[in-house]
């Protein structure tokens, strides 16, 4: 059975999505949860190796705004600063790829959306959030990122939902009966307080989801950010994970 490196909110960041790669195996199959695009400056660069090595990919809020401005009024100002650059700099080939990207991919054992089910881009944050997504699907193992932050919510067999950060990563072995929603975190712009990058590995056979945290040059980003003038205050985040 097949185990699948499972990548989200890459971010324009090459030197993470490269690092990435890096740990992932020749057989694995990827999968992109999205927002391949906006804040970081290497965006034409990620979009090709997304697509040219996905096993499937589904949109994220930065994708569809670099494509059409949607949602551009609710960014905060460096995200829409990063984005208008990004829209400047962004081929027709990489567009029209992401254009024709939907919002969500299914197979029989897991669901893939950038933020919820049916309401893609909302952002699950609490076991309110995720009860919400929950009866949105009959999908017994949900794949997010948006947040950009490493957790899960379990839907137990009593009804109850239980939550698990993973800032340091870590192993998450699926239980019978057990319904999951899982946060990759994020590639290229982790915000739960740890700067290493972050994606997750499920192997289908033996039922588990890890969590991989790594590092990657955080330095030569930050470089990349100053020289293409895109806010200051991206290349900072950086460095403290937030």
């Amino acid at each position: 059975m097949a185990r699948y490196a499972i990548f989200s909110d890459v971010h324009s960041n090459i030197e993470a999505l490269d690092a990435a790669l890096a740990l992932t195996r020749a057989d694995d199959k990827l999968l992109c949860l999205g927002d391949i695009v906006g804040y970081g400056p290497n965006p034409n660069e990620c979009v090709a190796k997304i697509r040219d090595l996905s096993f499937a990919t589904v949109l994220g809020n930065h994708d569809v705004a670099a494509i059409d401005n949607f949602g551009l009024a609710y960014f905060n100002p460096a995200a829409r600063e990063a984005m208008k650059w990004t829209q400047r700099v962004i081929n027709a080939e990489s567009t029209a790829w992401l254009n024709s990207l939907g919002y969500e991919f299914r197979m029989p054992e897991f669901l893939l959306v950038h933020g919820a089910p049916k309401n893609y881009f909302e952002y699950i944050l609490d076991k309110a959030g995720a009860g919400r997504a929950f009866a949105a699907t009959d999908a017994p193992l949900i794949f997010i990122g948006h947040t950009h932050i490493a957790e899960y919510y379990a839907l137990e067999i009593d009804g109850s939902i239980t939550h698990k950060h993973l800032q340091q990563g870590g192993e998450v072995v699926l239980v019978p009966g057990v319904r999951y929603i899982v946060n990759v975190g994020s590639v290229g712009q982790p915000r739960d307080l740890n700067p290493r990058a972050s994606f997750g590995l499920f192997d289908a056979e033996t039922h588990t989801i890890n969590i991989v945290r790594f590092d990657y040059a955080i330095a030569k980003v930050q470089e990349k950010i100053v020289s293409a003038h895109l806010p200051e205050a991206l290349a900072r985040r950086l460095l403290v994970g937030r």
